[in-house]
């Protein structure tokens, strides 16, 4: 069973250029590039998640 389970962004685009979010890990949020998902993974807390989606809009 995989550590995260990734869903790519609603706001990637059909170039390829994609990012992909777990949201469903306790107390985690899982970020990475579709273009490489063995490549790294970006773990944040949900707080620091909710910082930076809120600087989004």
């Amino acid at each position: 069973m995989p550590e995260f389970d990734f869903v790519k962004s609603s706001y990637s685009n059909t170039s390829g250029e994609c990012v992909e979010v777990a949201l469903g890990t306790p107390h985690v949020v899982a970020v990475r590039d579709s273009k490489d998902p063995s490549g790294p993974i970006l773990r944040l807390t949900a707080a620091t998640w909710a910082e930076f989606t809120a600087s989004l809009d």
